[in-house]
């Protein structure tokens, strides 16, 4: 590694430990930084990391915040020494930043405020909020009933965009975090399949035409006077699910107008802490329009590197150490793939005709690192890996053969 970091004696405690904790494990490990895993789930990718040092079991979904807070001060004390806390889903940055006061006793943390993490977790305040500091979105209505998605279908714009405001939490209740309605039919029927009465957590949102490689990412890392300390920009090459979904093979590639906006913008609400926000491009009025932000660390974030193997977390740990920045020249052209959803993502391109296999292949021109394999840290790999063929083997005994895999579906247009 030509990167040093002088000071590596500060822990870092990981709290859920999905793939992007698994990629800050490896960001971070080979440094020698004492690494810790929070998660419910034992076999959570990070949790079977070789850089991760001890592993605590606690449960994330706990309905009761104070058990949460308890458990997370006990990890603190067994650790016994202040270590840096990054949480890897809305709901525990959100968790972090309004708890920071009793967690600081442990932990350090960015000092963004939880009125600022919890606009841009919900859609709906992010929307708000993006619209009061002229950043362009998409149009956007927040129904609180199904007379209201009626009265859109009277005279509203198909395809339309259907999303969850807090999309873990519709992620958890149907599987999937957004769709694209073609219909009125369509629409309605998945607004009444998707929606939950007492707590209305679906949006509609204009669709935005045109490919997948024109939904664009900044990665950043911006510290406690809002300074960008770190910034990358990449787009998505293929997402999953397919058009709707996150990017599955991307490319890191600087985009000025997409950096500047972001930028401006994050100083203009006081953010402190790493960023991942996406943009669509719109070609009708060649603006990029803001899709979502996460004031966390994002599952892609090592698509964004610099020549010298700086990132948004080696940032993050060097800004909260004290230690001095390090230069960042982005690595352009840099392309990072998750390989199982890479994978599934290109099954469904071939079978809309969108995808040759020549023009498979070459997508990989590039392509340096990936989320799941890792030479010096290969466990995380060989789970996927094993996961993979059961779920294969399970699918091919259920396929009939003139279900065959190559059938062509219905054409799906991006998002």
């Amino acid at each position: 590694m030509s990167l040093k970091i002088a000071n590596t004696r500060t822990p870092v405690v990981v709290l859920s430990c999905r793939l992007a904790a698994l990629a800050i494990m490896r960001s971070l490990g080979p440094f020698g930084i004492p690494l810790y895993g929070i998660d419910s789930d034992r076999w959570a990718p990070a949790m079977l990391s070789g850089y991760c040092r001890q592993r605590f079991m606690i449960d994330l979904d706990e309905p009761r915040p104070n058990k949460l807070l308890d458990d997370l001060l006990k990890v603190g004390r067994q650790i016994g020494q202040p270590s840096i806390l990054i949480p890897t889903s809305d709901e525990t940055a959100l968790f972090v930043a309004k708890n920071r006061d009793q967690l600081s006793k442990y932990y350090i943390s960015p000092r963004s405020s939880a009125s600022t993490i919890e606009q841009l977790v919900s859609k709906k305040q992010m929307y708000k909020l993006a619209l009061e500091h002229h950043i362009p979105t998409p149009y956007t209505i927040f129904p609180n009933k199904l007379d209201d998605v009626m009265e859109y279908v009277e005279g509203g714009k198909f395809p339309v965009v259907l999303k969850g405001i807090y999309g873990h939490r519709l992620q958890v209740r149907n599987g999937r975090e957004i769709l694209i309605a073609y219909s009125k039919d369509e629409l309605i029927e998945n607004y009444k399949q998707m929606e939950n009465p007492a707590l209305p957590n679906l949006m509609l949102q204009e669709y935005i035409p045109g490919g997948d490689d024109q939904v664009y990412i900044f990665n950043g890392y911006f510290n406690e006077r809002s300074e960008c300390l770190a910034g990358f920009t990449g787009f998505k090459i293929r997402q999953y699910p397919v058009h709707v979904g996150c990017a599955s093979l991307g490319e890191c590639r600087w985009n000025e107008a997409v950096a500047g906006m972001t930028i401006k913008f994050m100083q203009a609400i006081n953010y402190s802490g790493i960023l991942d926000i996406g943009y669509r491009f719109d070609p009708r009025d060649g603006q990029y329009k803001v899709l979502d932000i996460n004031p966390r660390v994002g599952q892609a974030f090592r698509l964004f590197v610099a020549e010298n193997d700086m990132d948004v977390v080696k940032s993050l740990y060097l800004n909260l150490t004290g230690q001095k920045q390090h230069p960042i020249f982005s690595r352009e052209g840099r392309r990072w793939v998750i390989e199982d959803f890479d994978l599934m993502s290109s099954l469904d391109y071939y079978r809309e005709g969108k995808l040759r296999f020549a023009d498979w292949l070459r997508s990989f021109k590039g392509l340096e690192e990936s989320a799941w394999f890792s030479w010096r840290d290969p466990l995380p790999f060989i789970m996927m890996t094993m996961r993979m063929l059961k779920k294969a083997l399970a699918w091919l005994l259920k396929k009939s053969p003139t279900n065959g895999l190559l059938i062509p579906k219905k054409p799906r247009l991006s998002y």
